[in-house]
């Protein structure tokens, strides 16, 4: 087998030893590396596929790790680890012990920084110049930032701080949308290279040193920069920057590796802040990736040539449940609107905002502009739903708290992805319950299968308070499973027993059943399986009534200690019960990525698993279940 370039490249120290017929050579071999992997395990294919040129131009022109580059949002540096010695390992992304999915310090010494949520780059690359410049280091610092992340309220308050803070700072913008550019040709190209230019910034320079000495040179000189400011205005399409103070460069093509080295050479001798806007296409070398952006951003597994996903999915899952039923409900109540922070197709809404156009509102990544804006829409008469990722809506907490809960209004809140995901730490939906149960006259419902969800959410429209919906990634297998009718505060019994209650938080009564049959199978042991439904308000007087008369236990896809186990726990600490045990998720610990049937047999959290702690925490197999 003929030796790839790629073979060649251990460290970025290795790409400044190519030609350039080489390095373009090494994008192709890139892209099919990186096509590859995640068409096995799955990821983030269409970002990453964009920046394949972006990455290798940086890495060929900057020195990491003494440079560093921080990504904003992390999904797209699978380039990124395959130029900085993770090769061997490449194949192991996204598995369980193989490399993550995100930037991870502990990874590597080129990834300085996490970056799982968007909106962090500028705000920690301003950290890591400032402090170069206080301790006298050398060395460049460059945020890749994704042209929705840089909309991100932490990006904009970065911008507005990067001249008071530092002397240089190398921000670029990777535009894959075409959401900032307006002119893209020969006039900002020829512009672009005057700019960067180093005789026209010398004598830029030289002439303000010049002109300083003349009478009315602050006159002078304002003119000149008004004449320049409004000049390029007409062209470029980054006044706003530079009147943040930051130079502006661009639009620069993100796909021609020859003009972005240029580019990036010449910047490295600016002594001030710049801003580089690149202009990239999501997908790119890939037609089905190019054609399909928005499907191909993050997939399961699939046919490399074709596109084409592998094996048969799941009919139903929890997003397509929740966009149906909102549709019904836009249907009956005109009041209705649907609230989404840039992720309408992974919510489930793409549906909704074809038939609703006018009462569909994509905010962005900006998950507490999401939550105040639906507080809004909620104080002027209208029924604001809005769906976002568990992990994100830990960005909004205050809103909810502030603008939500303590007016009362009547916001519908759906936590998409919540519990263990397969994307790892940054991404687990494990930290917004906790919070969430403390927030006054908050509601919180979690349905254990589809057709429970797209009953709550009517159910929760006829409340006049604030309500959150909770559900997990995925389906339930449990899509069968009738649904009694809702009643607020009243969980659902779902096989009676005398010897051990089952308490299951949604999804996990799919676990609760299967572990009710295997103790009955293994020890005749007769266990009542009960859905939980309403964690806030509870049933508290069921629950009560449950440990008086057997031993109860708990299980949730949710961190111990913070969840449906803290409130029993707080219900029971003066009652008289028969032994309580919790199932959840070890907190204050690193929960790492993987696919949940591999976590939760290393954290012992399946049936099997679980039947056997219950076993020896409550019943001896050698002991008759009558002395139990």
């Amino acid at each position: 087998m003929e030796q790839q370039i790629l073979d060649r490249i251990h460290s970025p120290a290795d790409l400044k030893k190519l030609s350039a017929g080489e390095l373009q050579t090494l994008c192709s071999e890139l892209r099919d590396e990186i096509v590859n992997a995640v068409s096995r395990n799955g990821g983030h294919l269409a970002p990453n596929l964009g920046v394949v040129e972006l990455t290798v131009a940086l890495h060929s022109v900057f020195n990491a790790p003494e440079d560093k580059i921080l990504w904003d949002v992390g999904h797209q540096t699978y380039a990124h680890k395959l130029l900085t010695g993770r090769r061997n390992d490449f194949s192991s992304i996204r598995l369980s012990n193989g490399l993550s999915g995100f930037p991870s310090p502990e990874e590597s010494v080129y990834d300085p920084f996490i970056g799982g949520h968007a909106g962090t780059a500028v705000s920690a690359a301003l950290g890591f110049e400032a402090a170069n410049e206080t301790m006298h280091r050398d060395g460049h610092v460059v945020a890749v930032v994704g042209d929705g992340s840089l909309i991100n309220g932490l990006s904009m308050e970065a911008l507005n701080n990067v001249r008071s803070t530092c002397k240089n700072l190398i921000i670029v913008i990777n535009d894959n949308k075409m959401s900032i550019s307006r002119s893209v040709g020969a006039i900002p190209n020829y512009l672009n290279r005057i700019i960067t230019g180093y005789s026209y910034n010398r004598f830029k320079a030289f002439s303000k040193m010049a002109l300083k000495k003349l009478p009315a040179s602050k006159e002078i000189i304002g003119g000149i920069q008004k004449i320049e400011g409004a000049a390029k205005s007409l062209f470029v399409p980054g006044i706003f920057f530079e009147e943040l103070g930051l130079r502006y460069i661009g639009p620069v093509n993100g796909h021609r590796l020859p003009d972005l080295m240029e580019t990036f050479r010449r910047i490295r001798r600016f002594n001030r802040p710049v801003i580089v806007h690149v202009i990239t296409e999501k997908g790119y070398g890939r037609r089905y990736a190019e054609e399909h952006p928005e499907k191909f951003h993050g997939v399961s597994s699939f046919d490399p040539e074709s596109g084409e996903p592998a094996g048969k999915k799941n009919s139903l899952s929890f997003s397509k449940a929740f966009g149906r039923s909102l549709c019904r409900l836009a249907e009956q109540h005109p009041e209705i609107a649907g609230i989404t922070a840039a992720m309408r197709s992974g919510t489930g809404m793409t549906e909704f905002s074809q038939r609703f156009p006018e009462r569909f509102y994509d905010v962005g990544i900006a998950e507490g502009h999401a939550l105040t804006f639906a507080a809004g829409l909620a104080a002027n008469g209208m029924r604001p739903v809005v769906s976002i990722y568990a992990t994100f809506l830990q960005r909004a907490l205050d809103s909810l708290y502030h603008d939500i809960c303590l007016q009362k209004l009547p916001v519908i809140l759906c936590a998409d992805r919540s519990g263990v995901v397969e994307d790892g730490p940054t991404h687990h939906g494990l930290y917004d319950e906790s919070f969430a149960l403390q927030m006054p006259g908050l509601c919180i419902m979690v349905p254990k299968n589809e057709p429970e969800l797209e009953a709550m959410l009517p159910f929760a429209c006829g409340m006049n308070q604030p309500v959150m919906i909770r559900y997990p990634r995925g389906g339930s297998q449990l899509e069968d499973l009738p649904c009694e009718p809702l009643k607020t505060g009243h969980a659902e019994v779902l096989r009676e027993g005398k010897d051990l209650a089952l308490w299951a938080v949604g999804c996990e009564v799919k676990n609760a059943l299967d572990t009710a049959e295997i103790l009955h199978r293994e020890l005749n042991l007769s266990c009542r399986v009960v859905n939980v439904r309403f964690l806030k308000p509870l049933d508290r007087d069921l629950l009560k009534n449950d440990a008086a008369a057997m031993p109860l236990v708990t299980m949730e896809n949710t961190l111990e200690g913070s969840g449906l186990d803290m409130l029993a726990d707080r219900l029971l600490v003066s009652e008289k019960h028969h032994g309580i045990l919790h199932f959840a998720w070890k907190a204050d610990t690193r929960i790492p990525h993987g696919s949940s049937s591999v976590l939760r047999k290393q954290f012992g959290l399946t049936p099997e698993q679980m039947a056997g702690t219950i076993r020896d925490r409550f019943f001896s197999p050698s002991t008759p279940k009558e002395q139990a």
